[in-house]
């Protein structure tokens, strides 16, 4: 918010280029191998062993990728334009380092550390590029925001980093390629699905469009905090049952997972829709408020994308890598089509549409595909409770609207805290699964006194 202010929307564009062009590159180097050594250090034989070809195989793309991009560097006028080219490159460097020590985390099943320290580098992150944007960096500072947060979590998970370099055989090698090479075509078409509509933006309309674009999908990701969170934390638990045939445990998890998901994503779509314009003219500035109709597609595309992203997920973690990545490989295609048939028609407007429909068939198809290895069950009566709680929490909020002009950020902000109030007070009340499991949550992080006693 500071930086639409301080900077614009040009060139927050800018920046969010470069990340489009570092996520899509740094998927080239990683080739898949990470989620490949995830998966294979979460069975719990030859931990070592599997991460050193890891790190091996990562050190040796990354390396070559590097020289690769300073081979063709002029053909990427955007970023040199920018000033964002050496930037990447540090990037793509230090991510060398930085990648397998959070991969060896993961796969060690060490979920709390993990999460912890993509928050510590958030936060980081963050600080850097306050700091710098105020003493006028711009582009520049925003890029080595990112560069300093990496570095400052991959020290503090280095820590608790207990895998060691050992000598490996081919068998490692050949095992961990077997399996990333389909992990590899399903997250290249996930990346190239998320990042297709910024790139085609930029190449049929300008940075400032893309920085409207990319400001709509990042408000929205607040719908998604549950999903990152249940995602990166079942991912080596999902890897281990499935090993071990324990399916009845995989079923029940899914259908928590998205019910716990939709929680948050149901109700910010339903305020999103009311309250949408009023919180991205207030938080970023007018200039940001032409996004609404593209934010409210795009908080649908959040709610769809619980599905289509669990769904998936549970596929490559049961060891079906092949399916995931076909599911993958039509939305991609289909994605890509739709952006460049409707970008030049409606603009920003039109990449939001097309990401909807994609994700939508993608989510179908990935129902398809999983429901062959195991049951699919929805909670029906939490589902119903959510969006009866969404939907009273909406009327309200609508009355608030009719009879209050939200005038300044203050009157804004009221009916967001006030809804989240209600809906929330209405959830517990309705759900009485939903409302032990969350005492219990907070019992057991040491909080319990805060729960009122009458829920």
């Amino acid at each position: 918010m500071y930086f639409a202010h301080a900077v614009g929307a040009a060139v927050l564009g800018s920046y969010f280029l470069f990340l489009a062009y570092y996520g899509l590159i740094s998927m080239v180097t990683d080739g898949g191998f990470g989620g490949a050594a995830v998966k294979r250090i979460s069975e719990g034989d030859e931990q070592d062993s599997y991460f050193s070809a890891y790190f091996a195989l990562r050190l040796m793309s990354t390396i070559a990728g590097v020289v690769i991009l300073l081979v063709f560097k002029d053909y990427f006028d955007d970023l040199n334009n920018s000033g964002m080219f050496v930037w990447l490159i540090v990037a793509l460097l230090v991510s060398m380092i930085a990648g397998p020590i959070s991969t060896g985390v993961t796969g060690k099943g060490k979920m709390g550390i993990r999460n912890t320290c993509e928050g510590i580098s958030n936060i980081l992150r963050i600080i850097f590029q306050i700091i710098a944007i105020y003493l006028g960096y711009e582009t520049a500072g925003l890029a080595g925001g990112l560069v300093a947060g990496i570095i400052g979590a991959a020290i503090i998970e280095f820590r608790f980093f207990d895998l060691r370099f050992v000598n490996f055989k081919w068998y490692h090698i050949k095992s961990l390629s077997v399996f990333s090479f389909w992990l590899f075509l399903t997250s290249s078409g996930l990346l190239v699905f998320s990042q297709a509509d910024t790139v085609l933006i930029g190449y049929f309309m300008n940075t400032e469009d893309v920085g409207i674009y990319r400001v709509a999908l990042q408000f929205t990701a607040v719908a998604t905090f549950s999903s990152y969170a249940i995602r990166s934390t079942l991912w080596p638990r999902i890897s281990q049952w499935g090993k071990a045939n324990e399916i009845s445990l995989v079923e029940e998890s899914l259908a928590r997972a998205i019910s716990y998901s939709l929680i948050l994503a149901i109700p910010v779509f339903v305020g999103g829709m009311l309250l949408g314009d009023h919180l991205l003219g207030s938080f970023y500035g007018v200039d940001f408020v032409q996004g609404y109709h593209t934010l409210i597609v795009l908080l649908a595309v959040q709610v769809v994308n619980v599905f289509q992203y669990f769904f998936t997920m549970y596929l490559d973690a049961l060891n079906y890598p092949k399916e995931s990545f076909q599911v993958t490989a039509v939305g991609v295609g289909t994605n890509i089509l739709l952006n460049i048939i409707l970008i030049p028609f409606m603009g920003i407007n039109g990449a939001a549409i097309a990401t909807l429909a994609t994700m939508t068939l993608n989510a179908l198809l990935a129902w398809q595909a999983l429901s062959k290895h195991i049951i699919i069950r929805l909670e029906v009566n939490c589902l119903s409770n959510i969006m009866t709680s969404s939907v009273i929490m909406g009327v309200l909020i609508g009355v608030y609207r009719l009879f209050v002009p939200l005038s300044n950020i203050w009157l804004t902000v009221l009916p967001v805290v006030f809804g989240a109030l209600v809906y929330g007070f209405l959830l517990l009340k309705l759900d009485k699964k939903v409302c032990d499991e969350m005492r219990h949550i907070v019992e057991r992080v040491g909080i319990g006194f805060i729960w009122p006693e009458w829920l």
